[in-house]
C-alpha cells in the first residue's frame, strides 16, 4: 500500500476540520519534548536572589575573594590562631633585621615582629570597614528612601544636604575632624568615615526607589489599599536594596584604604593601637634600609581592598539584571 502524505493523510481521516487540526497539533506536542524554557508543571519561578546566588557560586572571581574575606575574618577575630606573639612586644636589639627563624618578615624599627603585627593588623582595618559599611548603608538607604518614596521638601532637602557632604574633601575632612580627638580606638574613624559617606547610599538608594515606586505591583498594592508603610517594606525595599547592596559592597574596600591613609597622616588611629596604616608610616623613612617593614602591611592592605573590591564586582554582576 502506498504511502500517504500528510494532506491525503488529513483528508482520509473524514471532517478534518479545525477541531482534528487541533487535536493533531496536541498529539505532536504531547510527543515533543520540552525546551530549555519549560518549567513544568508545579516548578516555581525563580526569584533574582536565587538566580544571583546560583551565579556567584559558579563564578571564581566571587568564590576568591569570598574566601580570602573569610580568612581576613577569622583571624581579626583569633589572630592567635596563626600568630602566638605580642605585636605590642618589642626588642630594640633586632630593630630592622630581616627574616629569621620564627619570624618570617622580619622586625620594624622598634624591634616588633612584623608578622605579629601585621596579623594583628587586619582586625582594626576589618573592623573599620564592617562598621562603617553597615552605619553608612543603613543610614543612607533610610534617609534615600524615604526622600525617594515621597518626594516634594523631603527630597529636596535631602539633595541640598548632600551635595553639601560631596562638597567637602575627605582626606581634608578627616584632618580637621579628627585631629581633635585624641581616642586611640577605632570608633571616631569610624563615626567620621559614616558621616561623610551616607550620602553616596543615601543617591543610589533615592533613585533606586523613584524607579521602584512606579511599577505596576506597586501601583496595584496602593489601588488595593496598602499603606505607606507596606509598601515600602513589603513591595519597594526588597526590589529597590540590589544597587545599594553592591555600592556598599565595593565601599567597603575603600573605607579600609580611607582608615589605613588617615591612619597614615598620624590622625587615624593611634599608638599603642595596630595598624596597616601606622606601620606603613613608621616604614616609610627606612624604605631604603629595611623594604620588609614597608611592604608586608602594604601589601596585606592592597590584598584586602582588591578582595572586597572583585566581591562587589561579583555581585554587581550577578545583581544586574542588564548583564544577563
Amino acid at each position: 500500500m502506498p504511502e500517504q502524505t500528510p494532506d491525503e493523510a488529513i483528508s482520509a481521516a473524514g471532517a478534518g476540520g479545525p477541531t482534528d487540526l487541533a487535536l493533531a497539533e496536541g498529539d505532536s506536542l504531547e510527543k515533543t519534548p520540552g525546551g530549555p524554557g519549560d518549567a513544568g508543571p508545579g516548578t516555581k519561578p525563580q526569584s533574582l536572589w536565587s538566580d544571583a546566588w546560583r551565579d556567584l557560586r559558579r563564578n571564581p572571581v566571587f568564590i576568591i575573594s569570598a574566601l580570602i574575606i573569610l580568612f581576613l575574618v577569622v583571624i581579626s577575630i583569633w589572630p592567635q590562631l596563626i600568630a602566638s606573639g605580642d605585636p605590642l612586644d618589642c626588642d630594640l636589639g633586632k630593630a630592622q633585621e630581616g627574616s629569621q627563624p620564627g619570624h618570617p618578615f622580619g622586625f620594624d624599627g622598634q624591634g616588633c615582629d612584623v608578622y605579629t603585627r601585621v596579623v594583628y593588623g587586619a582586625r582594626n582595618s576589618v573592623t573599620v570597614g564592617i562598621c562603617s559599611t553597615l552605619g553608612v548603608a543603613l543610614i543612607g538607604s533610610v534617609l534615600g528612601g524615604l526622600a525617594g518614596f515621597f518626594g516634594g521638601w523631603w527630597d529636596a532637602i535631602l539633595s541640598r544636604l548632600t551635595d553639601i557632604f560631596f562638597g567637602i574633601p575627605v582626606v581634608l575632612g578627616g584632618l580637621v575632624f579628627l585631629s581633635v580627638v585624641t581616642s586611640s580606638t577605632v570608633w571616631p574613624v569610624i563615626g567620621f568615615i559614616v558621616l561623610l559617606g551616607w550620602p553616596q547610599i543615601a543617591r543610589i538608594a533615592r533613585g533606586s526607589v523613584i524607579t521602584a515606586k512606579h511599577n505596576d505591583y506597586v501601583q496595584a498594592a496602593r489601588a488595593l489599599g496598602a499603606s505607606n508603610g507596606r509598601m515600602m517594606l513589603r513591595h519597594i525595599a526588597p526590589n529597590a536594596v540590589a544597587p545599594v547592596i553592591v555600592v556598599a559592597t565595593i565601599a567597603l574596600g575603600t573605607y579600609i584604604s580611607l582608615e589605613a591613609t588617615l591612619s597614615f597622616l598620624g590622625v587615624g588611629l593611634k599608638p599603642p593601637a595596630v595598624s596597616w596604616g601606622i606601620d606603613i608610616s613608621a616604614a616609610s623613612q627606612y624604605i631604603r634600609n629595611a623594604p620588609h617593614m614597608l611592604l608586608w602591611p602594604a601589601g596585606a592592605l592592597a590584598v584586602t581592598v582588591l578582595a572586597f573590591i572583585m566581591l562587589g564586582d561579583a555581585v554587581r554582576d550577578a545583581l544586574d539584571p542588564k548583564l544577563r
